[in-house]
C-alpha cells in the first residue's frame, strides 16, 4: 500500500513538473513583446498600458481562476499601490525599484488584512464585501486631500532613474521596456506558484472546499495566502502606473478599473495566468480602435462583445488554449486523478 501512494505521490510530482515546464509558444509570446520595442517604437504609452493591465489581470486571476474567489473590489489593491508609490516618492525616496517594494509591501499586508473577510460568506457576500473595502477606501483617498491630494489628485511626484542608470523618457520606451521586466518576472513566479502542489491544492479547494479539508487541505491559510500574494501583484501593477506617468488620482480606485479587469479575464479566460495577458492584448485593441472610430460609443461594442460571449459560451468560441501544442487540461486531469488515487 505505501509503495502504491509513494509511486502515485512520484507520477504527481512528475506531472507536476512537465506542466510548469515552458513551452515554444511562451518565448515566442515574450519575444513578441520585445521585439515591440524596435517594431513599434511610436505605440510604447499602449504598450506599457497593455503590460500594466496585463498584470493586474493577473493578480486577479491567482485568486478567480485558481481559488475561486470572486472580487469585484480588486482595484482598491491596484489604488492602494498607486498611492504607495506616489507618496514613497514624494517623501521618502524618488528610486522606482524600492518604491514598487514599498507599494507591494503595503498593498500585500492590506490584502491579508482583508482576506480574513472574503473567508466569510457565498460569493455573493465576497462580492459585496471586496466592493466594500473598495469604496471605502476610495472615499478616504478623496477626503484624506492633505496626503493625498484629493480629487485633484498627487502631485511632485519626481522619480529617479532606474537603479540610477535608466531615465524615464517621454516617448515611453523606458517605461515599457521597465514594467514588461517586471511583467515577465511576476509572471515567472505565478507559474512556479500554480505549478506547485500549493497551487494543485487551490484547484482542489476551488473545486471542493470541504472535500479538500477532508483530504488535510487547509482552505483558509491558502485562501489567504494567496490573497496576500494577488493583492501585492495588484499593488505593483498601480505602482508601475503612477512611476510610468507621474501622476495619480482617485480614478485608480474607480470601480470601473474592477470591471475592466473581469471583462479582461473573461476574454483571455481564467484559470490560465495568459489568459489574462492575452485578454489585456484584445481588450486594449479594442477599446483603442473602438474609440478612434467611435469615440462617443466605444464602450457599447465593448459590452456588445462581452454579451455576445456570455450568450455564446466560451466553449463553443475558438478557443487560443486549442492552438496551442499540448493539452493543459490532459495534463490537469491526468494529476488529479493520480492525486485522487494517492488519496485512497
Amino acid at each position: 500500500m505505501n509503495g502504491e501512494r509513494n509511486n502515485a505521490s512520484d507520477e504527481a510530482m512528475g506531472l507536476l513538473k512537465r506542466a510548469g515546464r515552458w513551452h515554444i509558444w511562451e518565448f515566442l509570446l515574450w519575444l513578441v513583446a520585445i521585439a515591440a520595442i524596435f517594431v513599434l517604437p511610436s505605440q510604447m504609452l499602449i504598450l506599457t498600458e497593455i503590460a500594466i493591465l496585463a498584470l493586474f489581470a493577473v493578480s486577479l486571476d491567482l485568486i478567480l481562476g485558481y481559488a475561486g474567489i470572486v472580487s469585484l473590489g480588486h482595484t482598491a489593491f491596484f489604488g492602494l499601490g498607486a498611492y504607495g508609490a506616489g507618496l514613497f516618492a514624494v517623501h521618502v525616496s524618488g528610486e522606482p525599484v524600492i518604491g514598487l517594494l514599498a507599494a507591494a509591501l503595503v498593498s500585500g499586508l492590506f490584502g491579508f488584512l482583508t482576506s480574513f473577510l472574503v473567508l466569510r460568506g457565498s460569493d455573493l457576500t465576497r462580492l459585496m464585501t471586496t466592493f466594500g473595502v473598495a469604496m471605502l477606501l476610495a472615499e478616504l483617498v478623496n477626503q484624506a486631500a492633505w496626503l493625498t491630494g484629493g480629487a485633484d489628485g498627487l502631485s511632485g511626484v519626481m522619480l529617479n532613474p532606474i537603479l540610477g542608470f535608466f531615465e524615464f523618457d517621454l516617448w515611453g520606451r523606458t517605461g515599457y521596456v521597465y514594467c514588461l521586466i517586471v511583467l515577465i518576472a511576476l509572471t515567472y513566479i505565478a507559474r512556479r506558484i500554480v505549478h506547485s502542489p500549493f497551487g494543485l491544492s487551490l484547484k482542489a479547494i476551488k473545486r471542493n472546499q470541504r472535500r479538500a479539508s477532508m483530504l488535510g487541505i487547509s482552505p483558509t491559510r491558502r485562501i489567504v495566502a494567496i490573497y496576500t500574494i494577488s493583492a501585492a501583484y495588484a499593488g505593483i501593477a498601480g505602482a508601475l502606473l503612477t512611476q510610468t506617468t507621474s501622476f495619480v488620482s482617485p480614478d485608480v480606485l474607480a470601480f470601473h478599473r474592477s470591471a475592466e479587469v473581469l471583462l479582461v479575464l473573461v476574454i483571455g479566460g481564467v484559470g490560465y495566468l495568459y489568459g489574462g495577458v492575452f485578454g489585456a492584448v484584445v481588450f486594449s485593441i479594442l477599446r483603442n480602435w473602438l474609440s478612434v472610430i467611435t469615440p462617443q460609443y466605444w464602450m457599447f461594442w465593448i459590452g456588445l462583445v462581452l454579451i455576445i460571449i456570455v450568450l455564446v459560451g466560451r466553449e463553443r468560441l475558438p478557443s487560443w488554449r486549442r492552438l496551442l501544442p499540448g493539452s493543459a487540461r490532459k495534463r490537469e486531469t491526468r494529476m488529479q486523478q493520480t492525486v485522487a488515487e494517492e488519496s485512497k
